[in-house]
């Protein structure tokens, strides 16, 4: 690191949010850090921090609010109205009159009294950015960071309207530097989170399950000791998901022990489609094991909001593949419900046919990390609809990407190709 060089702390949240803006959907906000605000700080000259990246054991408050004093620089990113970025806003606001930038997702409204100030603007695609947008903000961020430090103009709305209260602006000889204890090798909460992500990627769940649960720990631990805090949700999300996907110590006690972590977000009555797809996806699996009518019943509720609620194809796909689970258990005993569930199912389909066929329109779609699984899914929906020509153009495609994807990624567009064309047949 550069002597005295100068630091920006980076408001925002991490992992996947919903955004409850114009439309429901979900970010992630670390693919905005990581594609768009770091490289941008750093080209500009500054050591860039987030708030995970300097957590490491006990809370945060401490340092947050050094960093929020002592920075040369913050970027608040308020994209999904996250309430903890808006209210440090405001603190740095409070605490600095100049030197704030404030960036969003453009789609996401305005929150509180912040739209009347200087926004840069992004567009996200939900899981990534296109390489293209990703450039352009880079560079146009970069310039903005440099027009910032050069100068020292009011941003803070405190001290332009509130100069009567006699608040004075601090001069920088005033301000020692932020610790730079983020530059060190010592286990942070953002280390701990990717070496969770990665070992996932590798199906090492177990692995990953692991990691997780000390992130739940670096975020719980007070300074005494004692757990206190309040994890994240996007940590206990995945550590849901590691954990029922491990398999440990046998796949039904790993379902039970997801349930448990996911039962801490409420999922009953969630409204956060990460959440209710999760959820979902081990009540599906519980029925899968036991046959009890009791956890498909959970799975169709938890995965029809959480499709209502996103229209994303991950919810819907199975929320149509639950349906029918169901009305196959009810052709003997009920066949109008059965018929009814069998009819839903189809327009769920039909609505994702939409819904990615409107999404390939877009020109920045193939640069999704999902794009694969988009088209993957399109096929299925499209033999599950009947329409076997047009499936198998979509599954020629999937199975054409460059990089070919993984044996076990084709096996699983399989059986779900398997499963959807049982349904034209039965």
């Amino acid at each position: 690191m550069v002597p005295d060089q100068p630091t920006c702390f980076v408001i925002m949240g991490f992992g996947k949010k919903p955004d409850y803006g114009k439309k429901a959907r979900t970010l992630d906000l670390d693919a905005t850090y990581k594609a768009i605000i770091k490289p941008a700080v750093t080209a500009a000259g500054l050591k860039c921090i987030r708030a995970d990246e300097v957590m490491q054991s006990g809370v945060i408050d401490v340092k947050m609010y050094e960093l929020l004093l002592r920075s040369d620089l913050v970027i608040a990113d308020i994209s999904t109205a996250n309430a903890n970025a808006i209210y440090e806003l405001g603190v740095r606001h409070a605490l600095r009159p100049f030197r704030t930038i404030i960036i969003k997702e453009e789609e996401g409204k305005f929150q509180f009294d912040l739209n009347h100030l200087a926004t840069l603007q992004y567009r996200h695609l939900g899981e990534d950015i296109g390489a293209s947008e990703a450039e352009t903000k880079r560079g146009a961020l970069t310039a903005l960071i440099q027009a910032v430090m050069a100068r020292q103009d009011l941003d803070s709305p405190v001290f332009t309207h509130l100069a009567a209260l006699g608040l004075k602006p601090m001069s920088d000889d005033d301000l020692t530097r932020a610790t730079r204890a983020a530059a060190s090798d010592a286990e942070t909460l953002a280390t701990v989170i990717e070496a969770g992500r990665a070992a996932a990627a590798a199906s090492k769940h177990e692995d990953a399950a692991k990691h997780f649960r000390r992130a739940v720990e670096l975020q719980m631990k007070g300074p005494d000791g004692s757990m206190a805090g309040t994890p994240d949700p996007f940590v206990i999300q995945q550590l849901a998901l590691a954990t029922y996907k491990s398999n440990q110590p046998d796949p039904v006690r790993a379902l039970e022990a997801g349930w448990e972590w996911i039962q801490r977000l409420s999922p009953a009555e969630s409204t956060d489609p990460e959440t209710l797809g999760i959820a979902g996806a081990i009540q599906k699996r519980l029925f899968q094991r036991h046959e009890q009518q009791e956890h498909l019943d959970r799975a169709i509720e938890l995965y029809g909001r959480g499709f209502e609620l996103k229209r994303d194809y991950y919810n819907g796909e199975n929320y149509a593949l639950c349906l029918d689970l169901r009305a196959k258990a009810e052709d003997a005993t009920s066949p109008n419900d059965a018929l009814y569930d069998r009819v839903t199912a189809r327009k769920v389909r039909e609505k994702i046919h939409d819904i990615l066929l409107a999404a390939f329109a877009d020109r920045d779609t193939p640069e999704r990390p999902d794009y694969k699984w988009m088209l993957a899914t399109m096929a299925n929906v499209l033999y599950a609809l009947g329409k076997n020509d047009e499936a198998s153009m979509y599954e020629a495609r999937f199975k054409g990407l460059d990089p070919a994807p993984a044996n076990w990624e084709v096996q699983t567009f399989e059986d779900g190709k398997k499963y959807a064309r049982a349904i034209v047949t039965s």
